[in-house]
């Protein structure tokens, strides 16, 4: 099931086209939430949304759509988990160079490690609030999309409100 942002804002970043994300989410409150956060974080964005790792694949191997400028990929979805699909994305040629950001409740270090090694180019610690999901999406748009998503380092790949307040970069 695929809905789009109802709001599209005019631009995007350097005022180009808004961005093109999918967010692959099983829960309707959290999507509603990512898109909320997105538009008070001023991203300019068209969110489609799936609610499993299969519709994401499947979506992004439809060539009838043009591919995303970012994925946003929740672990823990029915059909195919989250590191399931990512590994998929990244194992296709054609795919693998889609930025994929994973998305938890969790920070198990395994976890982290795990999607690291897959391909992600970032991990994001879902925040408890509304406000701490605006700083989260306006860290990873604004300041850490250049350092992290061109060139993934441990030292940046994991991102949670918490290391966010702490000023951590």
């Amino acid at each position: 099931m695929s809905s789009e942002n109802s709001h599209p804002a005019p631009e995007g970043l350097n005022g180009e086209e808004p961005l093109k994300i999918i967010l692959a989410e099983d829960d309707k409150d959290d999507q509603e939430l990512f898109i909320d956060a997105l538009q008070e974080a001023d991203v300019s964005s068209e969110v489609v949304t799936v609610e499993n790792g299969q519709e994401l694949v499947d979506t992004l191997k439809d060539k009838s759509q043009p591919d995303p400028d970012i994925i946003f990929i929740d672990i823990n979805m029915p059909a195919k988990g989250g590191k399931q699909a990512l590994e998929e994305i990244k194992a296709d040629k054609e795919l693998k160079g889609i930025p994929a950001v994973m998305l938890s409740t969790w920070d198990h270090p395994s976890d982290i490690e795990e999607t690291f090694e897959k391909g992600a180019d970032l991990y994001v610690q879902k925040p408890n609030s509304f406000s701490g999901f605006v700083m989260i999406l306006q860290k990873v748009f604004f300041l850490h999309w250049a350092k992290a998503l061109l060139n993934p380092v441990k030292k940046l790949f994991f991102v949670s409100e918490k290391n966010i307040s702490q000023g951590d970069s």
